[in-house]
């Protein structure tokens, strides 16, 4: 089924649909945000019949229903009935040419530096008519007032306050272009020797605006959701991106609910947000509107899963849980009303789990994208999370998810899949959910581990600290220390110049083998030497005064072979420590990890030789 139109339509027959509300904005379009430069340059090339760009619009009174507003500029309550049409591309084009030129009020704009100005546009008659290469300068603005002044303001500079002055200038204002009729009579009156020009310029330039025909691809009622969104998207490159969000908010508009206030807050209701209410919790500051909705989805499809399998459906008759855009657009506003606050509790008991596995930041956070399943399972199980034999397994898939570097890219059909296997695991130990099954790691990634940004970089240095990890200075728990505010990093072992002085190549040195989260204190300290010298100088600081004993244990805590490191011998520190590495992945991950030939050197080196 064909479901667009292309054609053409006459700019005074689209700008009047639009005063009278024929043509309307779908609630998700921003403001009208184009500034002087750009209004002014617009009505150039109309001037000279110049292409200006396609418009979609899209017909109403399908299944897709959302709630409306009037362009710009346009009273709201002069505008009676629903608009047959909506605008989804050409918003800013549609609504400079409308308060332009077909309205009288002045244009809502700005500057070039967006600051907001009031502008009403005008021709310089007798400069359009020496030629197209001068339209540009006959294009002009003043402000509200229909003057321009200079010196601070206090001098009027161009006055076209009234009809008489502006035929005396032989200056015509844009907004009588579609109906220069008035103003040609008065042009009679006041400048009547000017008439054979402003007819040259009718025949010109107000002709090229009634006669101008832009082209119009229009949506077909039948249009699903998904693809409006989709069109929208593709469309608005140039702007900002339309999200979900703001698609089922216009959606719900339109049923009388408001889900922006939902999400946001509203200034009539002195209650905090649901926005605010999860950003008090500092690992879900984060969480998005479009997160929230996810989630929901997930249990709304999982629930219509289970009504279809009891009514005795099989096979491709059984809806799936879903978490893809398609599902999330045709979420049903009871659905929403239905779970949102109970997902709401479930973000938060996911924050709870997280903290127990030893996240306290955010910025600590492998996936953004795990937390939506996870809240899901969350809402669903409530308090039984906490049951050992839940937790454990929990903990194991989130784990998984993590260091199997699971939960990057596109990752909807992973995050259904995982709520409903989760929930059948946590009944029956043998339905593992497909993350756990393919979750492996490889050792030789810990060779490439080498900035933060990586999921499994996170992780691994929170296994480390949720191992007890102490600082080599201050001696406390590096997390404790982290929200007492000392400054904390995540360090070279063996120090960069130490390396570089040995030709140990950065790509070997800056994997997170050769790195751990110590104090900016702790680092300063340790500069550029030997291990078995800054550990010395640690040891014997005023401030620390330790033991061999004591300071083994710190190292043991960050899964540091002790002999080697005493001993500034790189390469079997290197081997030593990947494997102690490795066995915390292993028990997070509750599988083993094939070593292969980690016992071969360094990735780089070969009995401590840079490999060639």
């Amino acid at each position: 089924m064909t479901t667009f139109d292309s054609t053409k339509r006459s700019l005074p027959e689209l700008l009047k649909d639009i005063t009278t509300g024929k043509i309307q904005l779908p609630d998700f379009q921003r403001g009208w945000v184009w500034d002087d430069d750009h209004v002014q340059s617009l009505l150039v090339s109309i001037a000279r019949s110049f292409p200006v760009g396609a418009v979609m619009l899209m017909e109403t009174g399908g299944e897709v229903q959302f709630q409306t507003r009037p362009v710009e500029g346009i009273d709201p309550k002069g505008v009676g009935g629903e608009p047959d049409q909506l605008i989804l591309d050409g918003q800013q084009r549609l609504t400079s040419l409308t308060q332009a030129v077909g309205l009288e009020s002045p244009v809502d704009t700005r500057t070039s530096k967006g600051k907001p100005i009031k502008r009403h546009y005008y021709f310089d008659v007798r400069m359009a008519l020496e030629g197209e290469d001068r339209l540009e300068d006959a294009v002009f603005a003043v402000d509200e007032n229909r003057q321009t002044r200079t010196n601070f303001g206090r001098d009027v500079e161009i006055d076209l306050s009234t009809r008489q002055l502006e035929c005396e200038r032989l200056c015509f204002p844009c907004d009588r272009i579609l109906d220069a009729s008035e103003w040609l009579q008065d042009l009679f009156r006041y400048n009547q020797e000017a008439m054979g020009e402003f007819l040259e310029f009718q025949k010109q330039i107000i002709s090229a605006f009634s006669s101008y025909q832009l082209p119009v691809i229009e949506l077909k009622k039948e249009t699903s959701k998904e693809a409006v969104c989709l069109v929208f998207e593709k469309v608005n490159t140039g702007g900002v991106q339309l999200s979900v969000f703001e698609l089922i908010t216009a959606s719900y508009a339109a049923e009388g609910y408001n889900l922006r206030d939902d999400w946001y807050g509203s200034d009539i209701r002195d209650v905090p947000s649901r926005q605010a209410r999860l950003a008090q919790h500092e690992l879900l500051a984060d969480v998005e509107n479009t997160d929230l909705l996810q989630a929901v989805t997930l249990l709304h499809t999982r629930e219509r899963k289970q009504e279809d399998i009891a009514a005795g459906k099989q096979g491709k008759q059984v809806r799936p849980v879903s978490a893809k855009r398609a599902s999330v657009l045709d979420l049903p506003l009871p659905a929403y009303q239905r779970w949102a606050d109970a997902v709401e509790q479930g973000f938060v008991e996911a924050a709870y789990f997280l903290k127990g596995e030893c996240f306290y930041s955010r910025r600590e956070l492998p996936y953004a994208t795990q937390l939506v399943p996870l809240a899901a399972v969350m809402t669903l199980l409530g308090n039984r999370w906490r049951e050992p034999r839940i937790h454990n397994k929990l903990s194991r898939w989130f784990w998984s998810g993590v260091l199997g570097e699971l939960y990057g890219g596109a990752v909807e059909t992973r995050i259904a899949l995982d709520l409903d296997e989760l929930m059948h695991w946590f009944e029956d130990d043998a339905e593992l959910p497909r993350t756990v099954v393919d979750a492996s790691f490889d050792p030789a990634r810990l060779d490439t581990l080498r900035t933060r940004l990586s999921a499994a970089y996170k992780g691994i240095n929170v296994l480390i600290l949720r191992e007890g990890a102490r600082d080599f200075f201050w001696k406390g728990d590096i997390q404790a220390l982290d929200q007492q505010g000392v400054e904390l990093d995540i360090h070279h072992i063996f120090p960069r110049a130490w390396c570089d002085a040995r030709d140990i190549p950065p790509r070997v040195y800056d994997s997170i083998v050769n790195k751990t989260p110590i104090s900016y204190k702790a680092n300063r300290m340790i500069g550029g030497d030997a291990p078995s010298e800054y550990l010395q100088r640690l040891q014997n600081h005023e401030q620390v005064q330790l033991g061999n004993a004591k300071m083994d244990a710190i190292l043991e805590g960050h899964r540091i072979p002790v002999e080697a490191l005493r001993a500034d011998d790189f390469d079997a520190f290197y081997q030593q420590r990947k494997r102690r590495l490795l066995e915390i992945i292993e028990k997070a991950m509750g599988k083993k990890v094939l070593m292969g030939g980690t016992d071969e050197g360094t990735p780089e080196t070969q009995d401590g030789v840079p490999a060639s």
